[in-house]
């Protein structure tokens, strides 16, 4: 039987205001995308390890196992669009 198969996903760069994701769409399509820490603020925190150690179970979804963080990619393109941010 086949294991379960992940999209890739690379953090390509981390900086004091946040990270970038680097996704893989398909046929050589890539998109990086830029995750400020005033927007995702439970990263803020987090180690290089626990920010690098992230899963993508399907297209539209982000998962950091040790942080027991979930994202969806949309709510990363558009934060102002998924307003419920911690504080």
């Amino acid at each position: 039987m086949p294991g379960t198969g992940t999209l890739p996903i690379e953090v390509t760069n981390i900086s004091p205001h946040g990270f970038w994701v680097l996704l893989e769409n398909g046929s050589a399509e890539q998109e990086e995308l830029f995750l400020p820490f005033t927007d995702f603020p439970w990263f803020r925190a987090a180690t290089i390890e626990q920010l690098c150690k992230v899963e993508r179970p399907s297209a539209d979804h982000l998962y950091w196992p040790q942080l027991d963080i979930d994202l969806s990619v949309p709510s990363i393109r558009n934060p102002a669009a998924y307003p419920l941010i911690s504080r």
